[in-house]
């Protein structure tokens, strides 16, 4: 079971996110290094993990305030073509992934490929985007996104369009200390055949990461508890 770094992006800063209050999102404070600049909370999190991949929410451009293209180029170039960045950045469709990855692509002279698109049913209108990115090869990842028990956006009931890797995402258990909805994620994991499913949300402590490991879980999304040092080394061994 693979934990993975989040790193959400508003304002140029890392932010500390909430149950999915953004507008209540502030510069984060971790206990990894005292800064919330991107590239160096990026490093501290990989560095303490031991991750390969790192999911980046780019706020700024899910809520309309522009995307934080200079910062991803920037993380593209700092980490290399060995950490893959799963970025989910408000997609709508496929071509407004595909005009966002161009512009980070030509903004650090070619060293996007490290970035993997996570369309979130909370903002994709068009789900023909997730086989038109895989028909170019960009390998996309679904986020199936639920709020208080309720799917957000696009149908999640037909499992016939998903992706092989499928993100089941509590938004309001994302940093606000209740365990992982479990609930959720079993029926989505009824749904969902041999894909391959990452949880996000409510991962607190070691336990918690056993717990979804043996409920079936790829790997799980963690912000939180990362930067509050709250998981033991042996998590990550």
């Amino acid at each position: 079971m693979q934990v993975i770094p989040v790193l959400d992006l508003l304002d140029g800063h890392v932010v500390h996110a909430v149950r999915g209050e953004r507008s209540r999102y502030r510069p984060i404070r971790s206990s990894l290094c005292a800064t919330s600049d991107p590239i160096d909370i990026a490093h501290a999190m990989l560095h303490a993990t031991g991750a390969r991949t790192l999911y980046v929410a780019d706020l700024g451009a899910i809520l309309d305030r522009g995307a934080h293209v200079d910062v991803l180029a920037a993380l593209c170039v700092a980490l290399g073509e060995d950490v893959a960045i799963w970025l989910d950045a408000g997609f709508s469709d496929f071509a407004s992934m595909r005009a966002l990855f161009e512009r980070v692509s030509l903004r650090c002279g070619g060293a996007a490929a490290s970035l993997v698109p996570v369309f979130g049913t909370e903002t994709l209108t068009d789900a023909r985007a997730i086989a038109e990115a895989d028909a170019a090869g960009y390998e996309p990842i679904l986020s199936l996104d639920y709020r208080g028990g309720r799917a957000l956006g696009a149908s999640h009931g037909d499992s016939a369009w998903w992706p092989a890797r499928v993100i089941v995402m509590t938004l309001d258990r994302v940093g606000a200390h209740d365990g992982p909805d479990m609930d959720t994620f079993g029926s989505v994991r009824a749904a969902a055949g041999e894909r391959c499913l990452i949880g996000a949300g409510g991962v607190r402590h070691g336990d918690d990461v056993a717990l979804v490991g043996h409920a079936g879980a790829w790997g799980w999304l963690v912000g939180s508890a990362i930067h509050e040092l709250r998981l033991g080394r042996s998590v990550f061994e």
